[in-house]
């Protein structure tokens, strides 16, 4: 049921920010702008460049309502594609200018920042939008050091609960490391996060 009502609220914001009503950007604003600019931080490292990335995100959905297509995803999702696409585009381009003005490093070193930079945002973005009982049991594995038995006890569900809980939400996160940056894939299309 949750998920109609957010799939109708995308197709809603989709429509209304096509006919060009400004209120719709300020809703889409209010309620993704610290994703993005979250997102955009986690790629650069930066928070002026993340403000600038933040703009020119909210700028593009503005300008190109028609590239989302709900059938590949929700808005959120492709959101964060856009802000990802932004934030590691930006970093290639200013990694670039400092390596051409003599900068420290080598251009693999820089596509190598850019990759693992471009992962670790999609893992952040996964780990936060993944349902509250799959996020509960990893970060009580992870960050309070519980095994699968700790976990199940914590969380007041069975064993095999607990284990199922950790694997997917640990097959969830290793899809960080399987997307390509820029695969190819046209705005607003492929997998969602």
């Amino acid at each position: 049921m949750a998920k109609d009502t957010q799939l109708r609220w995308d197709r809603r914001m989709q429509q209304r920010l096509a006919r060009g009503e400004a209120a719709a950007l300020g809703e889409l604003y209010d309620k993704f702008a610290s994703l993005v600019h979250s997102l955009a931080h986690r790629v650069l490292d930066d928070d002026e460049a993340a403000d600038q990335v933040t703009r020119d995100v909210f700028g593009y959905l503005w300008e190109n309502p028609g590239a989302y297509d709900p059938r590949h995803g929700s808005m959120r999702s492709w959101v964060a594609r856009v802000t990802n696409r932004h934030a590691v585009d930006r970093l290639r381009r200013t990694g670039a200018a400092a390596l051409a003005r003599g900068g420290d490093g080598t251009t693999e070193q820089l596509e190598q920042r850019v990759l693992r930079a471009a992962a670790e945002a999609r893992a952040d973005y996964i780990r936060t939008s993944m349902p509250a009982p799959l996020r509960q049991a990893l970060e009580l594995a992870y960050f309070e050091r519980r095994d699968y038995r700790q976990t199940a006890a914590d969380l007041g569900v069975t064993e095999d609960e607990a284990r199922r809980r950790l694997r997917l939400g640990l097959q969830l996160l290793s899809t960080a490391h399987s997307r390509p940056v820029e695969g190819g894939v046209p705005p607003g299309h492929g997998r969602s996060l």
